[in-house]
């Protein structure tokens, strides 16, 4: 396995996943990488672990470059298990090895997962460690995406190993900016800041204020490509992603039984389209969630549709719902609408899940009996257009 500098004496020991397709409800289409990084100085070092069925890949790395036993140092920047998972393996080989870990949700979560018999030391924001030419200081970001967050810091190589934050969910065997698509790459930035950062943006703001103030050099996270070249550019698409300011645009969302909600929807989409507000449809049969919020993200619009079936909305709808809420998108503006044959319960209901994400509705939830003609279609079209005249 060939070995791979990223910095003389610092090393990237994680892997690749290439057959990942999923991720806690997140489709993850590109595969992923758990990254890790290995600094060799007179305290070797091992930033962050891997996915448990990667170990044997990692520690292979890890040989590639020194015996594992030599290492002081491993440091926990997050708990969950595509970081943290290979610590058992990894510390029956690296048996002098203490675990640097965030005061108190990182050791909390590392002892509830793997238990207490490691040697454990704890920072908090700010603390440093030496260990030799370098220094590593820590910066807390709590919830981002745990409560244990935090990332490491080396002033002398002016390298910021980020953890999740500017991460991506993209299988490489390159791994600088520089050497992929960077389309791809910030495509699939987006999709992950979406779908797992979103609900933390005022966090997101906090810790892009600290990190601004870093000189850096290489942004090293734990998913993705590492950012070299390309820096300025993802600091400030995460202070857009971050920011509440949202874009003109509108997300038209359904499902369809027998295609009367979806005729519907296109008439939604024509009312959007002459009022001039770049707008897209997304049916829930062939589109994922995850890669509609994706679009929801900075768009300031959601329009939700659902047939009524057995006097609830349909499951795909709901399962969006659901997903949506949890991101917590703020400052939207929705409405619902739909088609049904006698109760038409469904309507209301997605009314009250758009009320309870504290969207701002802005249209009456639009009913439609049985198949909606040229006329009702019409009248639809020219409801949504009024909105914006």
């Amino acid at each position: 396995m060939q070995k791979l500098e990223i910095r003389k004496d610092i090393y990237y020991v994680g892997a690749v996943d290439w057959n990942v397709r999923e991720f806690h409800g997140y489709s993850t289409n590109s595969g992923s990488t758990y990254n890790a990084y290995l600094i060799l100085d007179e305290k070797v070092t091992l930033i962050d672990t891997v996915k448990e069925p990667f170990a044997q890949e990692m520690l292979d790395r890890i040989r590639e470059v020194i015996d594992p036993e030599k290492i002081d140092y491993v440091i926990s920047n997050h708990v969950e298990m595509d970081h943290s998972g290979a610590l058992p393996q990894l510390m029956k080989e690296a048996v002098n090895a203490t675990i640097i870990t965030s005061a108190p949700n990182g050791l909390k979560g590392l002892e509830a997962h793997y238990g207490k018999g490691y040697k454990y030391q704890t920072v908090k924001a700010g603390d440093t460690l030496n260990i030799g030419k370098r220094n590593l200081t820590f910066v807390a970001t709590p919830m981002l995406h745990w409560p244990d967050n935090m990332v490491t810091y080396c002033p002398e190589e002016k390298i910021l190993f980020s953890n999740d934050a500017f991460g991506q969910h993209f299988a490489s065997n390159l791994h600088l900016d520089v050497e992929v698509d960077l389309d791809e790459v910030f495509a699939q930035a987006k999709k992950y800041y979406a779908n797992i950062l979103m609900p933390f943006g005022n966090q997101a703001q906090k810790a892009l204020e600290v990190v601004k103030s870093l000189e850096l050099s290489m942004i090293a996270p734990s998913h993705g490509i590492i950012w070299t070249e390309h820096i300025p550019m993802i600091l400030e698409t995460y202070d857009y992603y971050a920011g509440a300011e949202l874009e003109e645009e509108a997300c038209i969302v359904y499902d369809s039984m027998w295609h009367s909600t979806e005729k519907m929807a296109f008439a939604i989409l024509e009312g959007f389209t002459r009022a001039g507000i770049p707008a897209r449809l997304f049916d829930l049969k062939a589109n994922h969630i995850s890669d509609i919020m994706t679009e929801v993200l900075k768009s300031a619009y959601v329009a939700v549709g659902s047939p009524t079936l057995n006097n609830q909305m349909l499951p795909t709808v709901a399962s969006f719902l659901c997903y949506m809420k949890g991101l917590a998108p703020k400052n939207r503006k929705a409405f619902a609408f739909g088609s049904y044959g006698w109760g038409g319960q469904s309507i209301g209901l997605v009314n009250q899940e758009l009320e309870s994400m504290g969207c701002e509705i802005i249209h009456e939830p639009i009913r439609q009996q049985y198949i909606p003609g040229k006329e009702q279609l019409k009248e639809i079209e020219e409801s949504v257009y009024a909105l914006f005249k």
